[in-house]
């Protein structure tokens, strides 16, 4: 999408130059032509992204999904792969200071896609260290309807104080 920008504007500052020779009184003009093409440039260059979000993620197709995470004691992530209908869509690995934006309240977005209405299984398996510093690997699953418009799922990953371990769960927004 850059290139068709990029030509459009050393097409019309060509143009600009092409005009003829500046004067004195013409320089004043050429400057405000310039910075008039520059803004111009930078709403064709918004425009042109809007139009391919609209492109790329229809609003009827739309389905995004996030994660949130509030634990301390019973689970460390380190890693989430979530699969729609068996497919894996994403996988994604964690640094400590993503995890950490994310205990202080941060929510990653997870996957963007599209997918057509119907029911769709979202699974998501979340890897980690457990209570006692072992190795830890739960999923969580859902059967979601899609209906026309778009779609937003929330993973999160809790403490569970009664139990004494992580809950993760599926929210529908």
């Amino acid at each position: 999408m850059k290139t068709p920008v990029r030509n459009l504007l050393v097409s019309l500052l060509l143009g600009c130059l092409l005009t003829g020779p500046a004067t004195a009184q013409q320089d004043g003009s050429l400057d405000e032509q310039i910075q008039s093409i520059k803004q111009q440039t930078l709403e064709l260059n918004r425009d042109l992204f809007i139009l391919e979000e609209e492109l790329l993620y229809p609003s009827d197709t739309r389905l995004g999904v996030f994660l949130s995470l509030d634990v301390g004691e019973f689970f460390a992530l380190d890693a989430v792969k979530l699969s729609i209908d068996g497919v894996v869509v994403t996988h994604y690995l964690y640094t400590e200071r993503q995890v950490d934006a994310l205990r202080r309240g941060g929510v990653h977005r997870l996957y963007e896609g599209n997918i057509k209405a119907g029911e769709h299984e979202i699974v998501a398996v979340f890897t980690g260290k457990g209570p006692g510093e072992r190795d830890y690997r739960r999923a969580t699953e859902r059967v979601v309807e899609k209906a026309r418009g778009p779609k937003y799922l929330e993973l999160t990953i809790t403490d569970s104080t009664a139990l004494n371990q992580p809950e993760f769960a599926v929210k529908e927004w």
